[in-house]
């Protein structure tokens, strides 16, 4: 019998006066429905103790409400009970994994999960979860080789990334190489293998290395994300190199290369940042017109415009101190957006903090996006 089928067998249908959906004063609505479903469960659990399904929504819900104690309690007594089957092990084990995990325990979750495998072996979900716990407590390489499993490359490439990160922090800097490149081979469309082989040949000060490899990057990766480049190159740094030399440097190694693609509003916006950055506003200038004429309702490249002519206006001290306030401050809307569920962030991102997706970023075209 489904667990929906218990409710409505005289649980919750048979009930008029109070159910999930009565009034409770007091609790947001949310929270109250949480608790009317516990409430509801826990009698049910009550008349039929061999139910284990309802076993585990109830732990379910006890793990939303954050009463992670409870939830742990209820697995663990499903999983010593005397003749269980062993799928349903399996299930207590991965969801106690859960428990431990929004109880911020990640050894005790990952052993949970462990289990889970032994006795129910791999599943998508199992493994996904699996991933997703490795990664966020720095085990990248674990991550990446789960990920592998799952044939999802995107993600597993990028652990892939962060794994050379950390050798790379650590000295073993062709280990970090040797990883960037299994990286691209993983997926080569990877931008943020791409960009870190592009990091490292600035670091070492190789102009030709980066411009080749910016010229292979823009043609490998998605042209949705090919501004995550060149957003992550404005970043560079001189390290200990004189920063007016270093910015000249890369902006005479970028421009060329922006120049030889076709023309495409977001390429020909950068080149404009990077023309900026290294003082050469004339022809900034020019490059923030060529994108007024891919797309007028650029907004980006408006405010730019609107910051290199402000100077030669007659403008009274006061207008003037006013719009540079204003210039100032929509120079800080959030200029990403996450194309499948529409979060919006200052930063760039490749996974989408909300949704979850890989590769989502989008530059905001328009403020409407």
């Amino acid at each position: 019998m489904s667990l929906l089928k218990r409710f409505c067998n005289g649980l919750l249908c048979g009930k008029k006066e109070h159910t999930i959906l009565s009034p409770v004063m007091g609790t947001p609505p949310g929270e109250r429905d949480t608790k009317a479903a516990i409430s509801e469960l826990s009698r049910a659990v009550r008349n039929d103790p061999d139910a284990v399904e309802l076993y585990l929504a109830l732990g379910n819900l006890y793990r939303a409400q954050g009463e992670i104690e409870r939830a742990v309690q209820i697995r663990s007594n499903l999983i010593v009970r005397p003749g269980l089957d062993d799928a349903f092990k399996a299930r207590a084990y991965f969801e106690l994994g859960h428990d431990y995990k929004r109880g911020g325990f990640m050894d005790r979750a990952m052993q949970a999960f462990e289990q889970a495998r032994k006795f129910g072996g791999d599943t998508e979900d199992l493994i996904q979860s699996m991933a997703r716990l490795q990664a966020q407590t720095g085990n990248f390489l674990s991550a990446s080789a789960l990920y592998d499993k799952l044939g999802h490359r995107v993600a597993q490439a990028h652990y892939m990334v962060r794994h050379a990160e950390e050798r790379h922090a650590t000295g073993t800097v062709a280990e970090s190489r040797k990883l960037l490149r299994k990286a691209l081979k993983v997926y080569g469309g990877s931008v943020e293998a791409w960009l870190a082989l592009i990091s490292l040949a600035t670091v070492d000060r190789d102009w030709d290395k980066t411009g080749t490899l910016l010229n292979e990057a823009l043609r490998a990766v998605p042209p949705s994300i090919r501004f995550l480049l060149l957003e992550g190159m404005l970043g560079f740094t001189p390290g200990n190199d004189d920063p007016l030399h270093f910015t000249a440097s890369l902006c005479k190694t970028v421009v060329p290369v922006l120049e030889a693609q076709e023309p495409e509003l977001i390429l020909q916006y950068y080149g404009a940042l990077f023309l900026l950055r290294c003082g050469n506003p004339e022809e900034a200038n020019a490059w923030l017109a060529k994108t007024m004429v891919l797309c007028p309702d650029f907004w980006a490249a408006r405010l730019e415009l609107l910051g290199l002519t402000m100077g030669d206006q007659p403008l009274s001290p006061v207008f003037r101190n006013h719009l540079s306030f204003f210039v100032e401050q929509a120079r800080h809307v959030k200029r990403f957006v996450c194309s499948n569920c529409g979060i919006r962030l200052e930063h760039t991102f490749y996974h989408c903090p909300k949704c979850r997706s890989w590769h989502s970023a989008a530059f905001r075209v328009s403020l409407k996006d």
